[in-house]
This record gives structure tokens, sequence and C-alpha cells, in this order.
């Protein structure tokens, strides 16, 4: 049974730094994507199917706090959870921990569910809107 919480762990590699060896700021949102990607997928949402009915979650709003670096070889935990579920976008509050549990990212992401044939929102299907009640 899924569970409320989501947790994602990620490798830091030579790619994800910078110059100095810690991990450069905007691969703190690709680790945050796969924590909700890889959540998706336990919950039995296959974004390929998604994607075949012209349907997809964009990121309509971050808001990312930076508190320490993570460097090279660290291993991370993403930890996702829904905090706002509504008919057509949601809102996880998501954070980064290294090896040590010190706490190095927070972010609030607001996502919504869009019909690529119009470009516009729309309510999120029902099978997937349940799935997302039941772990929320």
């Amino acid at each position: 049974m899924p569970s409320q919480e989501h947790n994602h762990s990620i490798r830091v590699y030579y790619e994800d730094t910078d110059a100095g060896g810690i991990v450069y700021y905007a691969n703190y949102l690709k680790f945050f994507e796969r924590g909700r990607t890889e959540w998706l997928r336990e919950i039995g949402i296959n974004q390929a199917f998604f994607l075949e009915q012209q349907l997809g979650f964009v990121v309509t709003k971050v808001e990312m706090d930076n508190l320490a670096s993570a460097k090279l070889d660290d291993l991370l935990d993403v930890h996702s959870t829904i905090v706002m579920l509504k008919r057509a976008s949601l809102v996880f509050h998501q954070e980064i921990r290294n090896q040590h549990q010190q706490l190095l990212c927070t972010a609030e992401v607001k996502i919504a569910c869009v019909d690529f044939n119009v470009n516009k929102p729309c309510a999120i299907p029902e099978f997937i809107l349940g799935a997302f009640k039941r772990v929320s």
C-alpha cells in the first residue's frame, strides 16, 4: 500500500556538481522532479500512458530554500509529501537530506494538470485523483 510520504535516494555524481565540487543549485530541482516521478510510478501512475492521452503535469510554481550544500558522492534522500490537492492541481512539500540527515534544501512545488491538445489546465483524471487521495 502506498504511503502518505515518499522517499527516493539519489547519489551525487560529478555531473551534478559545479567547479567547487558542490551540487549546482538548479540540480536540486531535478532531484525533486525525480522524487515526484518515482512516487507517481509507485502509486501506479504511468506518465507515458498519461502523455499518450495528451495530458501531463506541469510545474507552475516553485518556492525553494537552499540551506546547505550537497557534495560529490553524498547519498541524498528526497522526501515528498502532498500538502494540497485540488481538482486540477496539487502542491508537494519536498525536502532533501544528506546521509547524515542534515536538511539541505526544501521546496513547495505546485503542479497543474494540462490538456496538451489545447495547452490549458484541466481536471486531473478520476483514476489519478483517486490515487492521490489515497496517499494525501
